[in-house]
């Protein structure tokens, strides 16, 4: 029997994680979704690189995933132990994720507004990781109004391509402390976005807020510490 494309576009993409899942179910395609909090928001990035990969039946995306590495996230060994724990073979995982660095704001906004589209195409990807998206925008050498107006041109165009090609894009936006900036990108960010998921992560807790979300409940889980698929490598 064929499956619909709308019920494909509705299939949910999740964290595999009970208490997790029960308040947040996961992310559709054409989603453009935004992870806030603790410098470890990344680490949950990771598990999705690696669960994208897995076959639908088994809750992945068949797919391939670009990783857009702002901050300097992306670490192999992490990537290696995830793929272990999800039953696949590390150096395929790896070579499934396509890895893109910007080391400026300038080099980001090349990549996404001029390349991302035909790299999406490309590489056979339906998941795309934007990690520490504002990070390179808070350099106080660029005007604050050039900030302002390309970093808003960028968050428009990543949901703009996330429901034109049913892809699903998360950007990770970790805590920058004491940056004047800060406030403006964050809330330009999350005003954008589909859904909004918010991660804070003590020595012995964790916890992950729903704060936005067309259909779902709003509300807070908190994976246990011992949970090995979601808290182990953060």
């Amino acid at each position: 029997m064929m499956v619909k494309p709308q019920a494909l576009a509705q299939q949910k993409f999740a964290f595999n994680t009970p208490e997790v899942d029960d308040l947040f179910p996961g992310f559709t395609q054409g989603e453009f979704a935004v992870i806030y909090g603790s410098p470890s928001v990344t680490s949950l990035t990771a598990l999705l690189c690696v669960r994208a990969q897995l076959p639908t039946q088994l809750g992945g995306l068949s797919s391939n995933v670009i990783y857009i590495d702002c901050g300097n996230t992306f670490t192999q060994q992490d990537i290696t132990r995830l793929a272990q724990l999800n039953h696949i073979n590390p150096t395929t995982a790896r070579r499934r994720i396509f890895n893109f660095s910007a080391f400026t704001a300038y080099q980001l906004t090349t990549m996404i507004m001029d390349k991302l589209e035909e790299k999406i195409l490309a590489c056979n990807a339906k998941l795309v990781i934007v990690s520490d998206i504002a990070g390179l925008f808070l350099d106080s050498t660029i005007p604050k109004e050039e900030t302002q107006k390309v970093y808003g041109q960028i968050v428009n165009y990543l949901a703009y391509l996330a429901k034109k090609h049913q892809v699903i894009v998360v950007a990770t936006y970790p805590t920058h402390e004491g940056s004047i900036r800060n406030i403006a990108l964050k809330e330009m960010t999350l005003c954008r976005a589909n859904t909004v998921l918010s991660y804070y992560k003590a020595a012995y807790t964790a916890e992950l807020n729903l704060e936005k979300h067309p259909t779902y409940m709003l509300g807070t889980a908190e994976p246990p510490a011992e949970n090995m698929s979601l808290t182990s490598f953060m």
